[in-house]
């Protein structure tokens, strides 16, 4: 048996809410980055690591890049699309997804990004078993192809775990022979804080309006560690004062959903007993204030 072994970065890349972090959790075979239907759930880089035999994929899940946000839009808006913009530098695969129901103006935006770059692209055609025509799909891999030589254009349907397999074999071709970087244990290199405060995140974004949860971000203060539980001081920072009575609620329900759905998932996550302690606190104009936003972890 060879023991070469293969690593790499792949970004994954494209508009918001075609399922770059859906691919990457089932990729993974474990929920690492947040999801929900709402488009710019993700606002980080997160590295996800997949060790399969002697070949390390070492993918980077981004920002949906937003068409026209690159110099317009608040501060947050343009943290995000450089977010995804700077992880097609110094990568070694680049996965393009595009939904396989169409191509939309949202995916050409994100192609004229990868014009100039020599990096291999593979095109990921997402969510095909939404497609209740089948036969579509040859057509929109043969439309795609015309648009730019990729190095192959896959369809999958992730939540079905579809076509993965096919995926990292076309992305494992094209890794270079190297050292691993991480042990075959290790997913990710972010501190527990952070993905706890994505998991709380994640429950303000699906429980509260389609605006709010842009206007919001969860800031981890503390984590105490003892034998029997693990204590999470938490605050959900939002921007005006007329806010902190919808994601409280009526009667503290609405934050108490949201703390409970949250540490079910962080107690399954760290395998230990969890005690999380939520608050509200608002944070004015945080979204278009670079201060406030390196102060809560966007820098």
């Amino acid at each position: 048996m060879s023991s070469v072994t293969k690593s790499g970065y792949i970004t994954i890349i494209g508009r918001p809410n075609v399922g770059k972090s859906t691919l990457l959790n089932h990729c993974l075979d474990m929920k690492l980055s947040i999801t929900s239907r709402k488009p710019q759930t993700t606002r980080h880089q997160l590295l996800g690591v997949l060790t399969r035999g002697h070949s390390q994929f070492l993918f980077l899940d981004t920002p949906g890049i937003n068409a026209g946000r690159k110099r317009s839009g608040n501060s947050i808006e343009r943290y995000m699309n450089r977010q995804a913009l700077s992880t097609l530098k110094d990568v070694d695969v680049i996965l393009f997804l595009v939904e396989g129901t169409g191509w939309r103006d949202g995916d050409a935006t994100v192609l004229k990004y990868l014009s100039s770059t020599e990096v291999p692209v593979i095109c990921v055609l997402t969510k095909v078993d939404r497609l209740r025509n089948k036969s579509l799909l040859l057509p929109l891999i043969n439309e795609l192809s015309q648009k730019r030589n990729f190095r192959a254009i896959v369809p999958v349907a992730a939540l079905r775990k579809e076509g993965l397999d096919m995926l990292l074999d076309a992305v494992e071709s094209e890794l270079h022979e190297r050292p691993h970087l991480f042990s075959a244990d290790e997913i990710t290199d972010r501190s527990t804080s952070f993905l706890v405060g994505e998991m709380i995140r994640e429950q303000v974004v699906r429980q509260l309006g389609a605006e709010l949860p842009h206007r919001s971000t969860v800031l981890v203060e503390k984590i105490e560690e003892a034998d029997e539980q693990t204590t999470i001081f938490a605050s959900i920072c939002i921007e005006r004062v007329s806010q902190k009575r919808i994601v409280i609620g009526k009667g503290g329900s609405r934050l108490g959903s949201i703390g409970e759905s949250a540490r079910h998932n962080i107690s399954d996550f760290l395998g230990k007993r969890i005690d999380l302690r939520l608050h509200v606190r608002v944070r004015s104009g945080w979204t278009d204030d670079r201060k406030s936003m390196a102060e809560l972890g966007y820098r």
